[in-house]
């Protein structure tokens, strides 16, 4: 089988005459038109052009070949303009991943109803997990994490922060008093981190602050350790962004500035610069006031 794209080569002999001004007009050198040429008609198993004292000529089978080999560049030029049509089009699905705890608030918030609103043709869809999805392999089209990206492959900035803080609920404060320091937490019960949970900044800054305490609970999950500490059974970092939305939760101590990092919008570099991903990308960056109180409550 031949290369398709050396009928290009061809077509620019025929309508020319010379291989010169072929190299000319596919802006490539002399040599390259010959060479490609000479492995077209040793694949093809026969000569397709013959040289004159004025140039070029098609052979019988090179004419006979021209129309369909003109055929063919027509219809690739068709498929080349169906691509970048599709490529323009802003519509389609958008894969974003985030911490579960965040979708709630996303889709609660008005930033989603605005961009679908201007952004008709495109759809957010939630991809969710208890790791994170890899970009690199296409498990998802954008992602926002918290922590600077380790990840040289991913594009994106830092849009807000992520700010964490001590809480208990009303009836654990109740029943055994209210934390005033940091140094107090040895003396509280407390809701660890399990899981892929364990090497959390979170989770290893509760066991440096308070080594002895009593760990009552422990979850593999941000959302499982802030239902826990609801329940009253004792005290936890969480993040503000969704703890403060619960109304039997109460902030005992200050946010932690050991556990503040920063939320990212990142993606692939590539699809970076595809108007699908693009559109969402300046849309977020254009509504900060919107997306910021989602992250950081």
């Amino acid at each position: 089988m031949f290369d398709w794209n050396d009928l290009r080569y061809l077509l620019a002999v025929a309508r020319e005459g010379s291989t010169l001004a072929a190299a000319r007009t596919l802006s490539v050198n002399q040599s390259t038109v010959h060479r490609r040429l000479v492995e077209l008609e040793r694949r093809a198993g026969f000569a397709l052009v013959v040289r004159h004292p004025t140039g070029y000529r098609l052979t019988a089978l090179g004419e006979a070949l021209l129309p369909t080999a003109e055929r063919v560049e027509a219809e690739v030029a068709v498929l080349q303009n169906q691509i970048h049509a599709h490529g323009n089009e802003l519509v389609g699905v958008i894969r974003l991943t985030c911490p579960e705890p965040l979708v709630s608030r996303l889709v609660g918030s008005p930033y989603l109803d605005l961009f679908h609103e201007k952004h008709p043709g495109l759809k957010i869809e939630f991809v969710m997990s208890d790791r994170y999805l890899d970009l690199g392999k296409g498990e998802a089209d954008v992602a926002l994490r918290s922590g600077e990206p380790d990840d040289e492959t991913l594009v994106g900035r830092k849009i807000a922060d992520s700010i964490w803080a001590v809480y208990a609920s009303k009836s654990y404060l109740q029943h055994h008093g209210r934390p005033e320091r940091v140094d107090d937490l040895g003396h509280h019960a407390l809701v660890g981190f399990d899981g892929m949970l364990v090497n959390h900044r979170a989770a290893k800054w509760l066991s440096a602050v308070a080594p002895g305490a009593k760990v009552i609970a422990r979850n593999n999950s941000v959302l499982g350790v802030l239902h826990a500490v609801k329940s009253g059974v004792g005290v936890a970092p969480l993040p503000t962004a969704i703890a403060d939305m619960e109304e039997e939760l109460v902030q005992v101590l200050p946010p932690v500035q050991d556990l503040t990092r920063g939320w990212y919008l990142l993606t692939r570099a590539d699809l970076r610069q595809t108007p699908r991903i693009g559109s969402f990308f300046d849309f977020t960056f254009r509504h900060l006031n919107l997306v910021r109180p989602i992250l950081m409550g």
